[in-house]
């Protein structure tokens, strides 16, 4: 049964959910509905352009807190449509990439996450390790979550080709307070690994409103024991046959299997075994100068000090563990290993964020906002050892790399403008003016003989670099009678790179990379048309140029005290998007089919550079063309059972989505081998479904799956093995959730994640099945 379950067939996934939206198009056929616009209502309003006549999706913390398994601000994201987040564990900090339609779990800045109004996606580069700063955010505190899908909105950059998420949170209006604490576990069974990993989150949140002031504080702390993320291996045939010593000590332990290529190889032990802990703090505060004057205030502190660990498989003749640096034979072949094949690792990170605005929301003839925000790496070092050590807290020479100083500020001018007579009446006007400033400091230096403590040292490497965009925007949403409605836009931009530099041990002063300024435009529009009472119409289409980072940007390495392997030529991505909706809405059901096009150019890939006969190195260059066509559904009904005639099923509400993207190299002279191959980490499809059935006041139960489709890594798709370590596989895993209400002051929830217990992969494995259990206190 349990092999049955992980392979159903693509075709039944299809199918049910295909049901789904039938049912849901059934419920809703009946109701009149107009679509163009998302209503948020209650606290905070959403800083997405909800008046685009386009495709937008959320979820209110309300939904989260009874449907999902929420220990991390990202898992809100779950059940959305095409969607998925990366996340390899609970808490995970570095690698918890946002993948949307069209872009893959590598691509972290073709999307763009807020909160509040306040940017906390990475953009000082491009990856794993770029990831949205998700910490920022407490699941408690979420007040609702919009995703606004593709660049249509020329209030956005470029990195919004992919979505742009939008956390609102909490602001009372009276007295509350929460007070919540959760705990998971999972026994988790993978190559020689066999262990139980567990972890707990605390929160605690307090607010009030008093006359024109209102305030919140929110506090919280993980602590997370995550599964080993990597594997020390060899490739058997880099094994050298050799007998006496030069063969190496004779070792047992080591796990056969293939890589992703194929080949066979040996697992030679489980490494990034990580244990962090994290806090958070946030307080807000916000002064209603007059009813239609608001002056808002945010800061938030996220530290953590997390450690990685590894675990040799290996074993000699008297059964103690090997992790020296030294020649082990197995099965008649040598390998040496090194010093990093298990090398443990310290983290200490300690981020700070700012927010300030000042918003006159009047909904009369003009508003406006000046806006402005900070996030900043306050202090940010990775230790690592350079001698081989079994654990994290054994001293010896090492290296540190420090990211202090490193962030990204953000500034804001926005207008709004409603003309109410004349011939522009029915027109809203938004416009502003933008600047986003990033700066990439990052410094290694050797730690002596004290890698766990050392505060400087000798120079290893230097990598700087600062990107700016200046951007001006004006969009006009345009209601043409009662059936039309209309939007025109355009994104005017000046990006420019500077204070690129780079040094090694050996050099003086680092070497400077040139500068580089570019102008771009990006139009935008959209239509929709209420074809019937029940049915709405929508075409949207927008440009969006996503510049290259500053990591991406000065890469490269010193040879003879000059910068090679690198392009300062390197070019933005450009990207045309196009959706066609239909879709319909009534007080039951709601259901969307939605056709999307996606054609980038020149697409910023890491790929095999070649520098002399034979060799190559891998460094970021343009992809020239990817084309991507697909189709997603999105359906939803509430209280199913009443309107089928099953009252014994009432409160049962159902939602699901299907997506199908065939994403396509088409052009790259930088790598032809890759020309007709699918575009990496982009699944062929993808599907969610979730049942919530609320009982009663006070119970509700939910199970939900989710499904993607085979991926692959490589450009060239070489790594046809997802089943493996590094590989990308497919999966469909179940999740469940029981939530009760006590009273109206106490509830408990217990869930389990991954309930079918799935191996999956995405470079590094995902987490098996994981029990959670919380209680939580309300005013």
């Amino acid at each position: 049964m349990h092999n049955r379950i992980q392979q159903w067939p693509r075709h039944r996934i299809a199918a049910a959910v295909l049901l789904a939206c039938a049912g849901a198009s059934a419920w809703a056929d009946d109701i009149p509905t107009h679509l163009d616009t998302v209503i948020v209502t209650g606290g905070r309003p959403t800083s997405l352009p909800a008046q685009i006549p386009t495709t937008i999706e959320g979820i209110t913390g309300a939904q989260v807190e009874d449907r999902i398994n929420a220990v991390d601000s990202e898992d809100a994201l779950k059940y959305l449509p095409s969607l998925n987040v990366r996340k390899r564990y609970t808490g995970d900090y570095d690698h918890a990439v946002l993948a949307s339609r069209a872009s893959g779990t590598g691509n972290s800045a073709r999307s763009l996450v807020y909160a509040d109004g306040i940017l906390l996606s990475n953009l000082l580069g491009n990856g794993a390790t770029y990831t949205p700063r998700w910490g920022l955010v407490t699941p408690e505190e979420i007040e609702r979550v919009d995703v606004l899908y593709g660049p249509f909105a020329a209030a956005y950059p470029g990195n919004s080709v992919g979505a742009v998420v939008d956390f609102q949170t909490r602001m009372p209006t009276e007295r509350e307070a929460h007070v919540k604490l959760s705990g998971y576990a999972q026994d988790f069974r993978l190559y020689g690994t066999r262990d139980r990993y567990d972890g707990w989150q605390g929160s605690a949140s307090l607010g009030d409103r008093s006359g024109a002031w209102s305030w919140w504080v929110d506090v919280a702390r993980l602590s997370s024991d995550a599964q080993p993320i990597a594997f020390a291996n060899r490739l058997v045939a880099a094994g050298v046959p050799g007998g006496g010593s030069a063969g190496g000590i004779p070792v047992t332990g080591a796990v056969a299997g293939r890589n992703p290529s194929g080949k066979d190889w040996w697992l030679l032990g489980a490494t990034s075994q990580t244990h962090t802990v994290q806090d958070h703090a946030k307080i807000k505060l916000a002064w209603d100068i007059d009813p239609k004057l608001r002056a808002s205030y945010t800061f938030g502190w996220w530290r953590n000090d997390a450690k990685r660990v590894g675990e040799s498989y290996l074993r000699d003749a008297a059964g103690n563990p090997v992790y020296a640096a030294t020649r082990v034979n197995i099965g008649g072949l040598a390998y040496d290993l090194k010093a990093s094949d298990f090398a443990p690792s310290r983290a200490a990170l300690e981020h700070a964020m700012h927010g300030l605005s000042l918003k006159r929301h009047s909904r009369d003839t003009f508003d406006w906002e000046v806006a402005a925000s900070l996030y900043d790496y306050t202090r940010d070092l990775v230790r690592t050892p350079a001698v081989a050590v079994r654990d994290a807290d054994t001293n010896g020479a090492g290296q540190v790399t420090d990211m202090g100083g490193s962030g990204w500020n953000t500034l804001a001018l926005k207008g709004i403008w409603r003309p109410d007579a004349g011939m522009l009446a029915g027109h809203t006007v938004e416009f502003g003016l933008q600047s986003d400033h990033a700066k990439l400091r990052t410094r290694v230096f050797a730690s002596g003989s004290d890698w766990l403590h050392a505060g400087d040292g000798r120079q290893v490497s230097v990598f700087n670099g600062n990107t700016w965009l200046e951007s001006l925007y004006a969009q006009d949403n345009w209601r043409i009678g009662d059936a039309w409605r209309a939007t025109v836009g355009a994104r005017f931009e000046r990006w420019r790179a500077y204070g690129g530099e780079l040094s090694n041990a050996v050099l003086a002063a680092p070497l400077p990379f040139p500068g580089r300024s570019e102008t771009h435009w990006s139009p935008k529009a959209a239509l929709s048309y209420r074809a019937s009472d029940a049915w709405t119409l929508k075409a949207s289409t927008g440009r969006a140029v996503r510049n290259p980072t500053a990591a991406e940007l000065f890469q490269g390495s010193i040879v003879d005290n000059a910068i090679v392997n690198s392009n300062p030529a390197l070019k933005a991505e450009t990207s045309w998007t196009s959706e066609l909706s239909a879709e319909t809405m009534g007080d039951k059901g709601s259901l969307r089919v939605t056709l999307f096009r996606e054609t980038t150019r020149d697409a910023l890939y890491a790929q095999p550079l070649l520098v002399s006969a034979g060799a190559t190195v891998s460094t970021v260059q343009n992809v020239g063309r990817i084309r991507t066509n697909g189709l997603e559904l999105s359906a939803q009904a509430d209280d199913v059972g009443a309107n089928i005639g099953l009252g014994g099923l009432r409160g049962l509400s159902l939602s699901s989505s299907l997506t199908y993207a065939d994403s396509i190299i088409t052009e790259n002279a930088a790598f032809p081998a890759s020309v007709g191959k699918w575009q990496p980490r982009v699944p062929r499809w993808r599907a969610t479904g979730l049942a919530t059935w609320k009982a009663n006041d006070r119970l509700t139960a939910t199970l939900g799956g989710r499904y993607s489709g085979r991926q692959y890594s490589t450009l060239d798709n070489s790594d046809p093995n997802g089943d493996a370590y590094m590989g990308v596989s497919d999966y469909l895993v179940f999740d469940a959730r029981v939530r009760y209400r006590f009273d109206r002051h106490w509830s408990a929830a217990l869930g389990v994640d991954n309930l079918n217990d799935r191996t999956y992969w995405a470079f590094h494995p995902y987490t098996q099945r994981t029990v959670v259990a919380e209680v939580r206190w309300d005013l």
